[in-house]
């Protein structure tokens, strides 16, 4: 099997847990399937400043990016300003054009901005702080084009977005089982000890029991 290479997409104010929820479980799984690389990007090479100070290093800009399989757009404070953003926006067009195109969290709204969930569904963080409005429900006010959701996860198959926070762990997860196989994403699940529900993308909190995600 050819390797599969998952662009992951950084910009200022990106949560740290969309970072280890995604580059960290794809690092942990490639000590199970070496075929997995992981690639840090952001618009302009060099240090990207995570929310509350964490800096990191993206060695690649979205001009010189190597190709991959997989682009997984984060989420992060400034999803208002990045959804907006034309460089962003033509550089996940561009992507989609050849390869699947996920993201997690707040980052669905980046991918609403850019298009690519017309007519689909999707889902995002559905819990926000007290007195604030959920990014579930701005994304049903902001693109009432987008079927928005309640789910761990939704595979529209080009476009899979995830929900908020620890969910991203669910939607690499769901990633690498269907692009690396089954096998690889419950062992890597086990390894980093995460209790993992299989491909289910929904969840029914009521019945305590997982469904399969609409798309």
């Amino acid at each position: 099997m050819p390797n599969t290479t998952f662009i992951i997409h950084a910009y200022d104010d990106v949560e740290p847990i969309d970072i280890g929820a995604t580059f960290g479980v794809l690092s942990m799984a490639k000590r199970v399937d070496p075929g997995i690389d992981m690639i840090l990007v952001a618009n302009k090479a060099g240090p990207v400043r995570l929310s509350n100070g964490l800096e990191i290093i993206a060695p690649y800009s979205v001009t010189n990016c190597p190709a991959g399989d997989v682009l997984m757009i984060l989420g992060g404070a400034a999803w208002p300003q990045v959804s907006k953003d034309e460089q962003t926006l033509d550089f996940i067009r561009t992507f989609a054009q050849k390869g699947i195109v996920a993201s997690v969290c707040t980052g669905a709204l980046i991918l609403a901005g850019a298009g690519l969930l017309d007519g689909k569904g999707a889902t995002t963080r559905r819990f926000a702080p007290t007195g604030t409005e959920t990014p579930l429900a701005l994304m049903k006010k902001l693109y009432p084009g987008v079927k928005g959701t309640e789910a761990r996860f939704v595979d529209s198959g080009a476009v899979v977005t995830g929900g908020g926070v620890v969910l991203a762990v669910d939607t690499t997860l769901h990633l690498i089982a269907r692009l690396r196989g089954t096998d690889v994403a419950k062992e890597t699940a086990r390894i980093i000890e995460y209790p993992w529900s299989g491909n289910d993308g929904a969840f029914s909190e009521a019945a305590g029991t997982l469904k399969t995600a609409a798309a």
